[in-house]
């Protein structure tokens, strides 16, 4: 069975807690948690009641309909009856066979252990000791975090990379209230102390979004929520209804995608399907602004890596905008596309450009000061869903597309190349994502085969292409946000 994997993010290397904190659930927290589940539950009842009674009748008449078989011969029955008695000698089934031993006599001869200490056929001793070393996170692992849809439920699965030990399992997962679309790792804690945190967002079909914390298994629900949904209220005979949305707060759709601004932790922007950019402070968990200058659903947007005001954005409406946050009505500038925006990402070795795909297969690098392309370049056949360029190797793009390709290029001086080309026999890919600590390392999700990690320095073309290239670390922003690239 196919189990989507729809959006990916990694997690710095000697961020997450060596010992995740396990949650214990007190009597008063568990009524309440079994209570709102059940006023959810109820919402939906109440919501599907009439399409439940109209099934149901359907399925009456095709009952009524439907003729009875008729019934056999009873002559020819007993006759079956009588050979099938012969054939396997059913007539003597209850007679005791007296050659047949005891269940006792047959068991006698069997070895019994006190321990598995003690038995010589078990290999594995202590289970528990290797349950607890998976458990333990170690400075040398990355977590990979992916939204992932199951038949029956949508859920975030959290995996450990290790790269020198080659080892990649599932630590633990959390369970989601709607269909997962985007992640955005933070290390924002909402926490007065002003502490760093190791913390997901997700993005879902709701306009609610979760926020949950990556130190904590087998939690319930998510640490803080960005947003409401609508409430709907039942309209009383002779009153008017005051307003639309009460006490309404954030999107009215689904949340697309996701950005942390690096340098001002507190922020964190969301692209919707209402056709808005929220940027929210989580500090107070309020929106500080929205931007509602696309006209259709807005895919994807991404902060800049080093400019704490700025912020681009690219929409089905086939245009990509960059705004100054400072006054993001006033300062903004468009470029148009031959298709609809599918992702944005900015260039970390090249602070004045960034890169945008469309859905019609195509790969744009844009100078912010410009407003025609840098260049222009066909990817794919189809929707290029995954824009990732290399985390420490400059001119590196991987690309992966609906057309269930993964593609790797060359980009330095702004003369794209083809490096090397693969089917993932993953179906459609929804997304991908570059390690942090690993340039070459990269995952990706699509309609099947789960989570996938590909180390890309195993093909000997990148190797020629990129394996001399000089690397380029940007430094992960601390807690006073300061910023800086070296070389190594």
């Amino acid at each position: 069975m196919s189990c989507p994997v729809t959006c990916a993010a990694w997690v710095p290397r000697g961020v997450a807690k060596e010992t995740p904190d396990k949650v214990q659930l007190d009597r008063e927290e568990l009524k309440r948690l079994i209570s709102e589940a059940k006023e959810k539950l109820q919402e939906a009842t109440d919501a599907s009641d009439d399409e439940c009674h109209e099934e149901a009748a359907d399925n009456a008449m095709d009952v009524v309909e439907a003729s009875a078989p008729e019934d056999g011969d009873p002559e020819e029955t007993e006759k079956l009856d009588d050979d099938e008695l012969a054939e396997y000698d059913l007539d003597k089934y209850d007679e005791e066979d007296a050659g047949t031993e005891s269940l006792g006599e047959a068991l006698a001869g069997l070895a019994v252990y006190g321990s598995n200490e003690n038995d010589p056929y078990v290999t594995i001793k202590d289970t528990d000791q290797y349950e607890h070393e998976d458990f333990v996170i170690k400075s040398s692992d990355n977590l990979v975090v992916c939204g992932r849809v199951d038949k029956d439920h949508c859920s975030l699965e959290v995996h450990v990379y290790n790269h020198d030990e080659d080892s990649f399992y599932v630590h633990h997962d959390l369970i989601l209230s709607a269909y997962p679309l985007s992640t955005e790792w933070l290390n924002f804690d909402p926490n007065p102390d002003d502490s760093t945190g190791n913390y997901i967002a997700v993005g879902t079909m709701s306009p609610v979004i979760e926020v949950w914390d990556l130190d904590i298994v087998d939690c319930l629900e998510p640490v803080f929520s960005l947003g409401s949904k609508k409430t709907k209220k039942k309209k009383k005979k002779g009153k008017k209804s005051l307003s639309k949305e009460d006490n309404h707060v954030g999107h009215t759709d689904a949340v697309l995608d996701l950005s942390w601004n690096k340098q001002l932790r507190s922020v964190l922007a969301s692209a919707s399907a209402d056709h808005s950019v929220i940027l929210w402070d989580m500090s107070t968990g309020t929106p500080a602004a929205e931007l509602s200058s696309h006209t259709d659903k807005v895919q994807t947007l991404q902060f800049h890596p080093f400019e704490t005001q700025t912020l681009v954005s690219g929409s089905y409406d086939k245009s990509a905008i960059l705004y100054d946050c400072r006054s993001p009505q006033d300062s903004r500038r468009i470029w148009r596309f031959s298709g609809e925006v599918a992702r944005v990402t900015w260039n970390h070795f090249s602070p004045y450009h960034f890169l945008a795909s469309t859905e019609d297969g195509f790969v744009y690098s844009i100078d912010a000061r410009s407003d025609k392309p840098v260049f222009t370049l066909k990817a794919h056949d189809e929707e290029v869903s995954g824009l990732q360029l290399s985390s420490q190797i400059k001119g590196c793009l991987v690309t992966s597309s609906s057309d269930k390709y993964v593609k790797i290029w060359d980009v330095l001086g702004d003369k794209p190349s083809l490096v090397h080309s693969r089917d993932m026999k993953m179906g459609i890919l929804f997304c991908a994502a570059c390690c942090p600590d690993l340039p070459f390392v990269y995952a990706f999700g699509g309609e099947r085969q789960g989570l996938r990690i590909w180390d890309i320095s195993t093909i000997s073309a990148v190797n020629d292409v990129f394996g001399s290239r000089q690397r380029l670390i940007v430094a992960q922003p601390s807690t006073d946000a300061k910023n800086s690239t070296q070389q190594q």
